[in-house]
């Protein structure tokens, strides 16, 4: 089938009487795709006019404190150069006021464009599935989407007082960064110049660099490829979008395609899928559960594509908490079927879902990482080291191994042994990983005494190994005996229980704690030759191992 694009712009008022239609069509515009339709006729020209002034826009918004210096500079902020320019200003939104109309005009005589808008009316009247499932016919501004989901929607929500408010759902927080020194009037003072700049620098360039994804211009670049690969996920995969209010009131962009009624079994379990800093599940790592046969939940992070908000970690941990109530209450997942999938960045939210939804079935962390500050000390120079330390600590902190040692499940993680992004020298200096930290910081707080020195050396010699044959020899040399490490966490687990940490290896030998950390390293971390953002096959998508 073709697909033809048209544009409008946002917010349509509940119940457009027919009379009202044609000055609204003067002022609004979205895009929508219309899948079952052939439509031939070429793109209209005052489309390509409006986004170049859009994207015009973009760029001036961001480069005017340097243009505004630089005509400082030139003496051309005076009131006789001002005036003139006033006048240029004013004739070019003349000009796009005249080319809006003229669209406008255009799509009151458009049928297509007609029938949209009165299945768009009858779903914010009437959320059926038959209306539903016309709307998803159509991909136009995600802000005119009906509300399929509110953060208080589940019964359990209204009467627990533990649940999330207005304010957000509870995050770890980082300790201060002086310990000891007392809180005083005058100290307080002496910070307020550091935590201004802090504020400012991750308000402005921090955020933009770490998830580069919310920027304008590069999802406007993107958009052809998003609106492909969303066409692909609903009419390949019967894939349903639905829009989710966090407890911030963002609304959050979400794709679900089920799986429970095929003959493959793994289709019974939902993959929650979290994307990287550029990522977006209509071109990201929902394609490997996809190809697996899994259940997949998708979901744009807030300031992606038809998500909105700002992607710092507390609407980051909002806009996760909102995506699992939907899979519970709504969707009809238990919890013991959700398996928390992420890659790269996306391990933050990953990880706080595994904390705050302990019951959850598993989590699969593939490129990810274990605290973001060495990571960002490697881009920055070394005279901001300050700074960069305390901006992440205060604004931007993903502190994912802290929440992944508050999970008592299976967790599986996935190193790229030619990873580019969160080694910290270059890529070839596999134990500058840190997935490396992730792994080590994981196995210390569940197994602290075969953690110990000697296991971790061991595991650290593992680890370094830049070839298979070389991670096999290094696992042979120390003869481990599969066998025996399962009995012997068997042994303890049915005597003390499952909850970690354990106190397993208190009483072992040195060569018996070396033996059971190597076990442990490897049930804990696959190896995949392949760069940061090389998808993963699906042949690579494995559950964690559990006893």
């Amino acid at each position: 089938s073709a697909k033809s694009a048209l544009c409008v712009l946002p917010e349509l008022k509940s119940r457009l009487r027919t009379g009202r239609l044609l000055s609204f069509s003067l002022f609004t515009a979205f895009s929508f795709r219309l899948p079952l339709l052939a439509l031939s006729s070429p793109r209209p020209p005052t489309l390509g006019i409006l986004a170049l002034a859009s994207v015009f826009w973009s760029i001036s918004y961001y480069s005017s404190p340097f243009a505004f210096f630089y005509l400082y500079r030139k003496g051309y902020l005076s009131l006789s150069k001002v005036v003139p320019f006033s006048h240029y200003a004013g004739t070019l939104l003349l000009l796009l006021a005249g080319v809006a109309c003229l669209r406008g005009i255009g799509r009151w005589t458009n049928p297509q464009y007609r029938q949209f808008i009165t299945i768009l009316e009858a779903t914010h009247r009437n959320q059926s599935s038959e209306n539903k499932r016309q709307l998803a016919n159509y991909n136009f501004d995600f802000r005119s989407w009906p509300v399929d989901f509110h953060w208080e929607e589940p019964s359990s929500r209204k009467e627990s007082r533990g649940g999330p408010s207005r304010q957000g759902v509870a995050l770890l927080r980082p300790e201060p960064l002086h310990r000891g020194t007392a809180d005083t009037l005058l100290n307080r003072v002496k910070k307020l110049p550091c935590q201004i700049t802090s504020y400012l620098v991750a308000h402005t360039l921090g955020r933009r660099m770490l998830y580069p994804g919310s920027v304008y211009l590069l999802q406007k670049a993107l958009m052809p490829v998003l609106l492909q690969g969303q066409a692909r996920l609903v009419e390949e995969c019967n894939g349903r979008r639905a829009k989710l209010l966090a407890c911030d009131g963002n609304e959050i962009d979400t794709m679900f395609v089920d799986r429970r009624g095929t003959a493959e079994p793994q289709g019974q379990k939902l993959v929650i899928c979290c994307e990287g800093n550029a990522g977006f599940y209509e071109v990201g790592c929902v394609s490997t559960p996809l190809e697996a046969g899994y259940s997949v939940l998708g979901w744009n992070h807030p300031g992606f594509a038809g998500s909105t908000g700002v992607p710092f970690p507390q609407n980051e941990a909002n806009a996760m908490d909102v995506v699992v109530q939907f899979a519970i209450h709504r969707l009809g997942f238990q919890p013991q079927d959700i398996i928390i999938y992420a890659w790269s960045i996306g391990g933050f939210t990953a990880t706080w879902a595994a904390m705050s939804y302990p019951d959850v079935s598993a989590v699969i962390l593939d490129a990810s990482f274990d605290d973001l500050v060495p990571l960002a000390l490697k881009v920055m120079p070394d005279s901001w080291r300050g700074l960069v330390t305390r901006t992440v600590r205060q604004h931007l902190n993903l502190n994912n191994a802290e929440q992944l040692c508050r999970y008592q499940g299976p967790v599986l993680l996935i190193r790229r042994t030619k990873d580019e992004i969160i080694t910290t020298t270059v890529p070839e200096d596999i134990m500058s990983n840190r997935g490396n930290d992730l792994l080590l910081k994981l196995l210390q707080h569940r197994y602290p005494r075969v953690m110990a020195e000697e296991g971790l050396r061991v595991v650290r010699q593992w680890l370094e190994a830049s070839s298979q044959l070389e991670e096999a020899s290094i696992y042979s040399q120390w003869e481990v005996e599969e066998d025996w490490c399962l009995s012997v966490l068997r042994s303890y687990q049915a005597e003390h229980g499952p909850d970690f940490p354990w106190s397993v290896g208190e009483d072992m030998s040195a060569d018996g704690r070396r033996q059971l950390a190597l076990f442990l390293a490897r049930k804990h971390l696959h190896n995949f030759e392949a760069t940061h953002c090389t998808p993963l096959p699906a042949q690579n998508f494995q559950m964690p191992w559990h006893l």
